[in-house]
């Protein structure tokens, strides 16, 4: 049984859709909690049958009167080309959640999705953070991400489709195991879901609620711009919580190489982006930026103790003094 969707509030909202098995469930299950919404197709013109999930798309908005975003596009290399395909969406999303003010992306990952990313990142050697960081909702900058099928087997979803009759796509690539999401799904977690979901759930939920109960509260007390400045803890695991916690809503999930760069390096870039840096007193974050300083601004920062890294960005958004108050 897929249950009824009771946690969200807002009126303006986006589902990423794709004609799937999971995006098609999702759009009538919307419909009949009578949550508004509108939605976002890409077409990466891989495949004969998109065209007709494009179609699919038109259709469905026409007939419930939703406004429907398309982007086209083509990658040229296969080489890495989930990660391609996957930045190009979210970049379209937040180009359209940014240019008409919604305030909610909704997503159809579900409960296999949520198996398979646990078991990529066991696989990789994870922590806590990593291992449950598919989450429900999740808060970024101007915007929050809702998963409202992340609880949901897709056994559930299918058979659903099948009572409603409900029209869907089957994207053929989903078999190719020489994308690493569906060698897991095809070799272990759909086949273990099968076997185990109810365990799967109240296990999913037990650890969520022991990260919840390990959350950190605290919050940036310098918050100029994109900048913000935390006061250390005495735990490094505290430590790169915060700062993962921060990166999360700019946008990055932090792999354990990068956490242990961090923790070594006390001051970093992450991906040419961001700027980390650790102090005895505080853990500063802020954009990357690369700019020429002059001589009376750098010793301002250094008789304030202000990173090497963070600094360009104080001097771009001319927000020293209002820091040099504080720190």
């Amino acid at each position: 049984m897929i249950s009824k969707i009771t946690k969200i509030n807002t009126t303006k909202n986006l589902l990423a859709f794709s004609g799937g098995v999971d995006s098609s469930a999702l759009f009538f299950i919307l419909l009949e909690n009578k949550i508004p919404f509108d939605i976002a197709i890409v077409n990466y013109n891989q495949r004969e049958q998109s065209k007709e999930e494009i179609q699919y798309a038109k259709n469905l908005a026409k007939q419930y009167e939703k406004q429907l975003f398309i982007k086209e596009v083509v990658i040229e290399s296969n080489s890495n080309f989930e990660k391609k395909a996957r930045d190009i969406r979210y970049s379209f999303f937040e180009e359209i959640i940014t240019q008409n003010s919604y305030e909610t992306l909704i997503t159809a990952h579900q409960l296999n999705d949520k198996l398979e990313w646990f078991l990529m990142q066991f696989s990789k050697g994870a922590g806590l953070v990593e291992l449950l960081s598919f989450e429900e909702f999740i808060q970024k900058e101007k915007y929050q991400i809702f998963k409202p099928l992340i609880n949901t087997s897709r056994v559930d979803i299918e058979k659903y489709l099948e009572e409603k009759n409900i029209e869907y796509f089957i994207d053929e690539t989903n078999c190719d195991e020489k994308y690493k999401r569906n060698y897991f799904r095809k070799n272990f977690s759909n086949h273990f879901l099968e076997k185990f979901e109810k365990g799967v759930k109240r296990s999913f939920e037990y650890l969520e609620n022991d990260l919840n109960s390990l959350n950190i509260t605290q919050e940036a007390f310098i918050k100029e711009k994109k900048l913000e400045v935390f006061k250390i803890c005495d735990d490094n695991n505290l430590n790169i919580r915060i700062i993962d916690i921060s990166l999360k809503k700019r946008g990055f999930l932090l792999s354990k190489l990068q956490r242990d760069e961090i923790l070594k390096q006390k001051e970093c870039v992450i991906s040419h982006k961001i700027s980390i840096s650790i102090t005895p007193d505080y853990i500063y974050i802020a954009p990357f930026e690369k700019i020429t300083l002059d001589k009376k601004f750098k010793e301002k920062c250094r008789i304030k103790k202000i990173p090497k890294n963070i600094r360009s960005y104080i001097f771009k958004e001319n927000i020293l003094e209002n820091i040099v108050k504080i720190v």
